[in-house]
């Protein structure tokens, strides 16, 4: 039963992260979701909210290696990657990898490290392998890349470009904490962090495995036309200047599988694609400069689209 193993898989960690990050089960449900799907997530949220405590939690969770860059401007891209250094003994050079050889890999405030040291990350996240001086190495699987934005505050900052946003594979928020949540969260760091209290609950080595396994689910090619026509819309929409890519139908395709495995089916629902388009599609729309002054945004464009496009060509004959 491949997908009840996914499903007891994702209650297993998400159970366990709820421990520590109150009331956002969406949130950890979603970077599974990219941890299945080998993609990548970008968390644009103001500072507090429990960004780093949300990947640290997941990572210990799993069982997996897990560490922090902090991104400012004085970053290289050898402080990513890494560097060969000179080995006066030997008379060689060795390599000594950088944060980048990890499963989970938190680059906070992302938008403040340079273009140059933010394309250092381009080929990691998207062929799980980096290249210094000559040299192409992998990186261990899985590999998971979560990174943060502040969207308040963007002085001194070297906003993502458009080739580099597509490689992330969602975008989310984690968000305020309602009354209760915020309440229970003063009583759990009482005289400990929750997040010194949590241990393994899975094996993070069968991820792997679990990901390949994600491509059974079956989606019917109603739903499998939907997500196409959704996304070409984007393409053809007065108020974008830039639509999704057709790594954004694959994105969006492989996601509904993966919600509706952690979620125990082995079937897609049109429910489950419209839930995940705006964490999907959202950050890969560019809203032209006329329509932002109009006050239009992607959110409200793409809400629309999700309206107006029907799940059946035929509902368009018979409109």
């Amino acid at each position: 039963m491949p997908i009840k193993d996914i499903q007891a898989f994702a209650e297993a960690v998400i159970d366990n992260v709820e421990r520590v990050i109150v009331g956002k089960r969406r949130q950890i449900e979603l970077l599974l979701v990219s941890l299945l799907c080998e993609g990548h997530v970008l968390i644009e949220d103001v500072p507090g909210v429990g960004k780093t405590m949300l990947a640290r939690a997941l990572a210990i969770s799993l069982g997996c290696s897990f560490k922090r860059l902090q991104c400012t401007p004085d970053l290289l891209p050898n402080d990513v990657t890494g560097v060969s250094v000179y080995n006066q003994r030997t008379g060689e050079f060795e390599f000594r990898a950088g944060p980048a050889f990890v499963n989970i890999l938190l680059a906070d405030e992302i938008n403040r490290a340079t273009p140059r040291t933010q394309s250092a990350l381009l080929e990691a996240m998207g062929e799980y392998q980096v290249t210094v001086d000559g040299v192409t190495r992998h990186l261990p699987r899985p590999f998971l890349v979560l990174a943060t934005q502040n969207p308040i505050e963007y002085e001194g900052t070297f906003p993502l470009p458009e080739a580099q946003l597509d490689r992330f594979l969602l975008r989310t928020q984690v968000g305020y904490p309602t009354q209760e949540e915020e309440e229970q969260i003063l009583l759990n760091l009482r005289r400990v962090h929750p997040i010194e209290s949590i241990s393994q609950v899975v094996d993070g080595a069968r991820v792997p495995a679990l990901q390949s396994e994600v491509w059974d689910v079956t989606v019917d090619e109603t739903v499998r036309s939907y997500i196409v026509r959704l996304v070409r819309a984007t393409r053809e929409q007065f108020d974008l200047s830039l639509g999704a890519s057709p790594r954004g139908s694959l994105g969006l395709f492989k996601a509904a599988q993966a919600w509706a495995a952690i979620h125990g089916r082995d079937f897609v629902l049109p429910d489950d694609v419209k839930l995940l388009a705006p964490a999907i599609l959202g950050h890969r729309l560019i809203i032209k400069p006329e329509s932002a002054l109009r006050g239009r945004r992607t959110a409200t464009v793409l809400r629309n689209l999700l309206e107006e496009v029907p799940l059946d060509v035929g509902e368009l004959d018979r409109a």
